[in-house]
Parts: structure tokens; C-alpha cells; sequence
């Protein structure tokens, strides 16, 4: 009998506000919003940041969504997490139908996401009104500490210490459970205390990661976010499998996100750092989590020839190190084909040659494991590797 499989499908990374620059592109600029399919069938999304209309866009063309009803979980109003909604094509299908939760903010009164949503659309601010959205709508509040059921799936709901109130989400599956928990600031005893009765042994545990640590006791005190220590201690005190860092600064350039990914890493044996476009599957038997990274963030892939040689630690903690050929090559990361299996999401690296005009050129890269397949060959091991230096 087939294990039952959740998948999860990240669509905006950013907080505060989207990037274009160029040296956010390998983790993506997009505001928050993550794409939830249970075991049961059953379809979230959580918040709805600009990324929300790369999803939207992506059912459009593939044909996806459905006239089952989607589940909208918003963790809080801030602009980063409700800004895509007004670009979210399927909510101007009259066959989709869509359940939103959050809760009801002090400031707004009754019915507070369907105030927020209006607004945001209100002349002069958009072209068109909130009435354009031909889909099945519905809004339901809920509370910290609210604990209900959708489908098959069970979903508790507690506070979060962040300005004007934020909830954190825990979805729990016959394939696992995934906690959604950005947007916190660790201090307050009581909402510590929420965040880790969320966490407790979640096979996914996704937090704000926003600043390094020193930022949080000076010039980012008081400002709702968190950081990459916070998660592994959490993650470490709750029994958590693996730890994804969210909601990237949007001054922080992929090779910061990668020096925290980094630190992150030397503390924790689960860590990922989350990317634009990156998918975790839950649920497969024996397996460990594994990320996959998109195709549209590895498209300058080119088949290549280069002998390297590769050195890392495998799945029992021995070191190794091999001859090899790289025949699949992006700016992001290599396939590597090994006869050793290194241990996933440990550190590896590669010293590629190629010919110059000056004799054989060397190039060093290190990375960390990603991915593992059985190899085309007998006897070899396909290893994906995303390089971070």
C-alpha cells in the first residue's frame, strides 16, 4: 500500500516588500505566499503575497485549479502578505470557489479580511473593485488557539508576536505536518510558548528568518521578525525534523541568505533556506525531506563535460573523494554522478577542470546536497548540488 504524499510549493520568499535586483534572484523576490496540497486532496494557500499571482498564473496554464474549494490562510494584513491577491487570476473565475481565514483585527471590527481585501481594491487605489472577483467567496475568523478541521486535516491556529497581531499554522496530515510560522519575534513568554506547542515534532517547521541575530537586541528590535538562531533553537527544544528559513530581508542578497543558510546548518541537520519555486514532498517512505528546486530557476542549465574531482560525506559520515565527470551544469548547481552516496544536505566540494589557453583551468565550488537518485549507470548515485560559493 502506497504511502500517502503532501506536497508543498514555495511562490514569494521576500518580506516587506518584493525585490527585482538581481543578486535576489536565485532565492526570488516575491512576497510571501505557499502553495499546500494534502494527502486528502485538499488545496491551501498561505498568504498572499505577490507570489500568489506566479501561482495564479501557473493553474492558469496548466489547468489546475478546480471547482473544489481552495483554503486561504492569511496569517496577517500587512501589505507583503496580501498584495498579490488583486493579481490572482482564478478569483476572476466564477467556476473557483475559495475559503478564506484570518482573524479579526481590534482596528477593523467584524469581517476585517473582507474590509482589508475591499480596501486594498477601493478607487483610486485599483482599476477595479473587490465585485470583479466573479469566484465563490467565503470568510471565516479564527483565533489564537482555535483548533479546526478541513477535509482530512487538522488546523490549530495561535498567536504570534508581530505589530497589529499575526497567526502562526500548523496543518496536520497522514503525510506529515507542516508549521507555518513567519512574521514572529521571539521575547514574549507567552507567544515563545505558542510558537513552540506549534513546532512540536513538525516535520516541516517554516520561520522567520529575516535578520541576523545581533539585529534583533539593536536596530531591529520591536520590528516583528526574527532570525535563523531563533529557528534552530526552537526547532531543537520542539523535536522538529527540518527547519525552513522564510521570509528573507529583501536587502539580504542570495549570498547573505546563503551565509545564514550557512551558520544555520552548523547547528541544525535539517536546514533549508526557502527559494522561489522550490517544492518539499512529505510522506515518502524511508526518504528524507528533499527540496527541488524549479526548473525555471535552473533554465541556464547546459549539458557540460567537465572532470572534477568531489569530495564530501556519505550517508554513514565517512569522507570520500572521487574523479568524476559534471554533465549537467547551471549558475545555480550540478548533477553529479558518484559511485559514493554523500549524506543528504551535506556540504561538498567540487574542483571542476576545463582546457584554457593558458592549459588546464581549475574552478572551485562548494555547495551542498540536495538531492539524491539512483544513477543511470549501475553502481553510480545522481547527486543535485546547489552551489553557495
Amino acid at each position: 500500500m502506497s504511502s500517502p504524499i503532501a506536497k508543498l510549493s514555495f511562490w514569494g520568499v521576500r518580506g516587506s516588500t518584493p525585490t527585482v535586483d538581481p543578486a535576489t534572484w536565485r532565492y526570488g523576490g516575491n512576497t510571501p505566499c505557499l502553495e499546500f496540497l494534502a494527502p486528502d486532496g485538499t488545496k491551501f494557500i498561505l498568504d498572499c503575497g505577490t507570489g500568489l499571482r506566479v501561482l495564479g498564473n501557473r493553474w492558469s496554464a496548466d489547468g489546475t485549479a478546480s471547482s473544489a474549494t481552495t483554503h486561504i490562510l492569511v496569517t496577517h494584513y500587512h501589505w507583503d502578505h496580501i498584495q498579490g491577491l488583486p493579481f490572482f487570476a482564478p478569483l476572476y473565475d466564477q467556476k473557483n470557489q475559495f475559503q478564506f481565514y484570518s482573524f479579526r483585527s481590534k482596528f477593523l471590527g467584524p469581517d476585517s479580511l473582507r474590509q482589508v481585501f475591499e480596501a486594498q481594491m477601493a478607487l483610486p487605489y485599483f482599476p477595479v473593485d473587490f465585485s470583479a472577483m466573479t469566484a465563490q467567496r467565503k470568510f471565516r475568523e479564527v483565533e489564537g488557539g482555535e483548533v479546526f478541521q478541513i477535509g482530512e486535516n487538522k488546523v490549530t491556529a495561535r498567536w504570534l508576536n508581530h505589530p497589529q497581531g499575526c497567526l502562526g499554522f500548523r496543518i496536520e496530515t497522514r503525510a506529515g505536518t507542516v508549521v507555518y510560522a513567519t512574521d514572529n519575534e521571539p521575547g514574549v513568554p507567552a507567544l515563545d510558548l505558542n510558537l513552540r506547542e506549534l513546532a512540536a515534532g513538525a516535520d516541516i517547521f517554516i520561520n522567520d528568518a529575516q535578520y541576523p541575530p545581533a539585529r534583533l537586541t539593536t536596530d531591529r528590535k520591536g520590528w516583528g521578525h526574527s532570525s535563523w538562531s531563533e529557528g534552530v533553537k526552537v526547532a531543537r527544544e520542539t523535536g522538529v525534523k527540518t527547519l525552513v528559513l522564510f521570509h528573507h530581508d529583501p536587502d539580504s542578497t542570495d549570498r547573505i541568505v546563503d551565509q545564514l543558510l550557512r551558520q544555520a546548518r552548523e547547528e541544525f541537520d535539517s536546514v533549508f533556506a526557502a527559494s522561489e519555486g522550490m517544492v518539499i514532498t512529505l510522506g515518502a517512505a524511508s526518504e528524507p525531506v528533499q527540496a527541488h528546486m524549479p526548473g525555471s530557476r535552473t533554465s541556464l542549465r547546459r549539458e557540460a563535460q567537465f572532470e572534477a574531482s568531489v569530495a564530501g560525506v556519505t550517508a554513514e559520515g565517512q569522507k570520500f573523494e572521487e574523479e568524476t565527470l559534471v554533465r549537467d551544469l547551471s549558475i545555480q548547481g550540478a548533477l553529479i554522478y558518484l559511485k559514493h552516496s554523500p549524506r543528504m544536505q551535506s556540504e561538498v566540494q567540487v574542483v571542476m577542470r576545463a582546457p584554457g589557453v593558458d592549459g588546464v583551468q581549475e574552478m572551485l565550488l562548494r555547495g551542498y546536497v540536495v538531492r539524491i537518485e539512483e544513477g543511470a549507470e549501475k553502481g553510480t548515485t545522481a547527486v543535485g548540488v546547489v552551489f553557495t560559493d
